[in-house]
């Protein structure tokens, strides 16, 4: 009996095409790479990191945009926050009262200018104004003896009529009881309106007159309102020429000398207060166009930190620096 072979279980194999097996092998090596391109970086920090923290050690915050801040380190000097400069208010010598370093109040003659022209001036409309002002009176006493002149003419004319307006009652009658002539009767009528004429015209007259006479007394009062004002003006001109100090502190230095003809307006000396400091400092104009007034500011000296606030800043660049002042915070 014949032994069977396997013949009838073999199945036939189609052979794999070298394609497909290339396709697989790209794609595992393409999975590869890109694997190491993700590990390769965590590796690394893996291998350069020296020290670990726990993460219950670490405490994080949400990031916020903010802005930014920088700060400016600069060199600066103390300088008086006042320190006014006195000027010469009318052409003259001066004569000073202080030198320099010494202490004076505020209000206090530090320096007198003589000028004799100014004081002159001064008498003379003085003298002008007691001239005006008698003149004013006289014209009071005028005013009223013309308006008793013109009371005096009205009561005149009043008497006048007064006397007229009886003559016409009895003219009349008289002239109805025959005893008048028609030609007497008349006349007593045309008198009559004589004095009421007369005494119309006093009156108006009168009023007229009482209003030039107001009005030269008007005119009088306004020169001598007006030559008040002058020696005013004038008064305070004198009166400036004793230079008072405006601050109470120690004079500066004197910009003329002792019995020195000056003109108006030209600077004298200068008077400093020493209760009010402020820091006067260079900036580099690179940092120019981002300060501004009101910045906060920080003083440092004698190793002790002072709370200050930027409060000027000059527009003028001088050697590549602009100057700034600092003033202390109460």
């Amino acid at each position: 009996m014949p032994i069977s072979d396997t013949s009838s279980q073999d199945v036939a194999l189609t052979p794999r095409s070298n394609s497909t097996r290339t396709v697989i092998i790209g794609a595992v090596i393409g999975l590869l790479g890109l694997a190491a391109w993700f590990v390769t970086p965590m590796i690394q920090r893996w291998t350069l990191a020296e020290d670990t923290i726990s993460a219950e050690r670490l405490r994080t915050a949400t990031v916020s945009r903010g802005d930014f801040v920088r700060d400016i380190s600069v060199q600066g000097r103390v300088v008086a926050a006042v320190s006014p400069t006195l000027y010469a208010t009318q052409t003259g010598t001066v004569t000073f009262e202080v030198e320099s370093g010494d202490t004076v109040e505020a209000g206090q003659v530090i320096a007198v200018i003589d000028s004799p022209e100014i004081q002159n001036q001064l008498l003379q409309e003085q003298s002008r104004l007691t001239s005006l002002k008698v003149e004013l009176d006289r014209q009071r006493i005028m005013t009223r003896q013309q308006q008793l002149e013109n009371q005096k003419s009205e009561d005149s004319a009043a008497i006048t009529l007064q006397a007229a307006k009886r003559e016409m009652t009895r003219a009349e009658q008289a002239f109805r009881q025959g005893a008048l002539t028609e030609v007497d009767y008349e006349k007593a009528q045309d008198d009559l309106q004589t004095a009421e004429l007369l005494h119309k015209h006093s009156l108006l007259d009168k009023d007229l007159d009482n209003e030039r006479l107001e009005f030269e007394l008007q005119t009088r009062q306004l020169s001598v309102d007006q030559q008040e004002l002058l020696v005013a003006d004038l008064t305070r001109q004198v009166d400036e020429l004793d230079i008072l100090s405006p601050v109470s502190g120690i004079v500066g230095n004197l910009a003329v000398d002792q019995k020195t003809n000056v003109t108006k307006n030209q600077a004298i000396l200068s008077v400093v207060d020493l209760t009010a400091f402020e820091v006067e400092v260079q900036i580099s104009e690179s940092y120019a166009d981002d300060l501004a007034i009101g910045m906060q500011a920080e003083v440092r000296a004698g190793g002790e930190d002072y709370s200050a606030v930027l409060i000027a800043v000059s527009p003028e660049i001088i050697d590549n620096q602009v100057t700034g002042r600092v003033r202390f915070r109460d």
